[in-house]
């Protein structure tokens, strides 16, 4: 058991060194292409590979792994090798009879034998670490897709925008053009013909500035996703993103929601890591109360009475040493007190978050609650804008309705179609913050 113990901590050291040595032969990445077609499953797929956020956990991972490899040392024999060559004036020479020179080569292994538990308490405590570093990462990567399905909606969102604008643009120059006709032929007013020319310049403005939210939303999404190096022939082109807002009905319940956050969460796993981490600290703490002892073992040559080098004594050693600080001012008391205050703060830390959790449960069941609503309302909305817009130029050509009333239906029929991309994408936006509120990984993610 002990054998394999050993090669098994050998391995690991030689992964790691592997590891190291890749990474500083590593040549720098070339800039990435900007693809013709982004989907959100391709775009979650890039930023688990590519996020900053996501990288630096899986880095701090490696830190952990390094300490505990560190800590694991002091479990196992270790050996030091030693060599010294002086000299000196005769007159100093402490050796008889009197030399001016001294030499000495020495190889000694140590092994612990006790350390009052403080050498396994602080495997352990570096271990749970690890595994708290290992849960950092899955919450990392949470909160990181969800930014990146966020900003991939805010994308979507923001085209969209576009076309509706466009459409609204398209409405009223139709209606200019019928103005103009009519106003040619002498039926109606300059004055409405005004109007009409206003309300087209007008539509330019919201279209100017849907346009530039969408390149914003691209560059935010770009940010989300971790892709850098844009190269110099791609600065102006701009992916094709597949996909619609659509709203896809899911329903979920409270109690079930509670449930499963308190089972998934990473975030709650890792304090509780980090809290038993805090108990294994109380025990090296208190570890400098008890004696610590070690075994040694070794071979010695040093000079003999000669100064030449075949008069050379050599021999083996082997023995036990202990050490034992009977008094140390009450230092180990204070170590003591500090770890045990550390533990309860991290225990407290944990009851606080799980209070976090259950409020962030609740504000995201509510959101989602609110749009579910919103987007019910819009479903038939658009379609009774549209109508309205129909019979309102159509009585406005049969002389039973004013300008005003087709302008006002045509600006109605816009915020209808406004109000429902944003209520869709607030519905997707609420399911994807539930799902992670409630621990739960992204869909395109398997485990």
């Amino acid at each position: 058991m002990k054998s394999a113990r050993l090669l098994s901590h050998a391995v690991t050291s030689l992964a790691v060194f592997a590891l190291g040595l890749a990474a500083a032969n590593a040549q720098p990445t070339p800039a990435a292409p900007v693809p013709d077609t982004l989907d959100l499953r391709t775009a979650i797929g890039f930023a688990l590979r590519n996020n900053f956020a996501i990288r630096q956990a899986r880095e701090r991972i490696k830190q952990q792994e390094g300490i505990v490899i560190e800590i694991r040392a002091r479990e196992i024999p270790n050996v030091d090798a030693s060599g010294a060559y002086q000299r000196n004036d005769t007159a100093i020479a402490q050796a008889a009879p009197p030399s001016d020179r001294y030499w000495s080569v020495s190889l000694l292994a140590t092994q612990n034998l006790f350390a009052g538990g403080g050498i396994r308490s602080s495997i352990k405590s570096s271990e749970l670490a690890r595994d708290a570093a290992l849960l950092d990462l899955k919450a990392v990567i949470n909160d990181a897709l969800l930014d990146v399905r966020a900003s991939f909606y805010t994308v979507l969102l923001t085209r969209e925008k576009i076309t509706v604008q466009e459409k609204n643009l398209d409405l009223l120059q139709q209606q200019l053009k019928n103005v103009s006709n009519r106003f040619e032929a002498g039926t109606v007013s300059s004055f409405e013909k005004l109007r009409a020319e206003v309300a087209v310049a007008n539509a330019q403005v919201p279209l100017i500035t849907a346009r530039n939210d969408y390149r914003l939303a691209i560059e935010s999404l770009r940010q989300a996703l971790g892709f850098t190096g844009t190269r110099q022939q791609d600065l102006n082109k701009v992916p094709n993103f597949p996909g619609t807002l659509d709203y896809t009905p899911v329903t979920f319940d409270l109690a079930s929601a509670f449930d499963s956050a308190q089972a998934n969460r990473p975030d709650l796993q890792r304090l509780a890591k980090l809290a038993s981490a805090r108990e294994q600290s109380v025990t090296t703490a208190r570890s400098t109360y008890y004696p610590s002892v070690q075994a040694f073992g070794g071979y010695e040559l040093r000079k003999g009475s000669t100064n030449a080098f075949g008069d050379s004594k050599d021999g083996w050693l082997l023995g036990l040493q202990s050490n034992w600080a009977i008094f140390d001012g009450r230092a180990t008391s204070g170590r003591v007190a500090q770890a045990r205050s550390l533990l309860e703060q991290s225990r407290l830390s944990l009851t606080e978050a799980e209070l976090n959790t259950e409020v962030e449960v609740r504000r995201a069941y509510s959101s989602w609650q609110q749009a579910t609503e919103l987007a019910d309302a819009s479903r038939k909305v658009v379609s009774q804008a549209e109508e309205a817009v129909r019979l309102a130029t159509a009585r406005y050509d049969a002389g039973t309705a004013t300008q005003l009333d087709v302008l006002q239906a045509q600006v109605d029929l816009t915020t209808a179609r406004i109000n429902q991309l944003q209520a869709y994408y607030a519905y997707n936006i609420a399911v994807a913050s539930l799902r992670r509120a409630m621990g739960q990984p992204d869909e395109f993610v398997t485990e």
